[in-house]
């Protein structure tokens, strides 16, 4: 096999991340990693992801890429401490800025806080192609979401972010700013054209009706069992389904501390007078 890959399941965001590596060179991206991070005291704390980084040093891989499907706003981004323990490239889809222009003034972030992502390492362009290791590897823009939204093609493996969940779980929101349920279809759409052999991997999954935890599916599965975008779901049929889903659903708990994090490619916001940093909570933003 050309990459192998090893998932690590954050319990408390039921976040899924990736380590993928080329098993030649041995160089390997992390996709979507999380920090831990407890709301009702502010502590952060990286002992999930440091269990990435003792794995990742055990096999003695090689960091090139640590990659974001998108800017999340259900946990915060361990990119800068996977960064500083074991190097890689940060990259995230090269939409990010009009993410960053948006909650900037939302979250009235500093003056000097950059709208153009160079936060980031990298910014992908839709199609683009990048190497991991010998592997050839492609960026495919899936927005709906979010505008910047991407999934990883690496090899016959597409990491879909929250694009789609398990068959049986359905599909993502669309209610945050800047997402669309035309847009998530058609972005379904692309991603489903692929090979049916193909497999997926959702960022998140919260084990519906009781089962086990799970996180990988095929084309062909999501094609057959998609709970919202089956075969035979039209572009109106899902949007009216989308639309009328998402008004009934609650805000994500961590979506204020996430994205003012994840926005800044997983940095905290700078120190403030006193040499601390804060979270700011907006009022009636949201």
């Amino acid at each position: 096999m050309p990459v192998k890959i090893e998932a690590f399941f954050h319990d408390a965001s039921s976040t899924v991340s990736y380590l993928v590596w080329d098993t030649k060179t041995k160089k390997c991206a992390v996709i979507d990693s999380a920090l831990d991070f407890d709301a009702s005291s502010g502590r952060t704390s990286t002992k999930s992801a440091q269990k990435i980084v003792d794995f990742l040093t055990e096999q003695k891989l090689i960091c090139q890429w640590i990659l974001e499907t998108h800017v999340h706003a259900d946990h915060l981004s361990a990119a800068p401490f996977i960064k500083k323990n074991v190097g890689g490239k940060t990259a995230v889809g090269n939409h990010i800025p009009e993410i960053q222009k948006t909650f900037k003034t939302i979250y009235n972030a500093e003056s000097d806080f950059n709208t153009d992502g160079q936060q980031f390492d990298h910014l992908f362009d839709d199609n683009e192609e990048f190497l991991l290791g010998n592997t050839v590897c492609k960026v495919i823009h899936t927005p709906g979401h979010t505008p910047a939204c991407v999934t990883y093609l690496i090899d016959d493996n597409a990491f879909v972010g929250d694009t789609l969940f398990m068959p049986d779980f359905g599909t993502a929101r669309t209610d945050f700013p800047g997402g669309d349920a035309g847009q998530l279809y058609d972005s379904i759409k692309k991603i489903l054209s692929l090979d049916e052999n193909t497999k997926l991997y959702t960022c998140h999954d919260y084990g519906p009706n009781g089962r086990q935890i799970a996180w990988e599916s095929t084309v062909k599965e999501q094609r057959a069992n998609n709970l919202h975008v089956h075969k035979g779901v039209t572009r109106d049929a899902f949007i009216k389904m989308r639309t009328e889903r998402d008004k009934q659903l609650a805000m994500p708990a961590l979506l204020i501390p996430s994205i003012q994090v994840n926005m800044r490619a997983g940095d905290l916001p700078p120190q403030e007078e006193d040499g601390d940093r804060y979270l700011k909570i907006p009022l009636n933003k949201f």
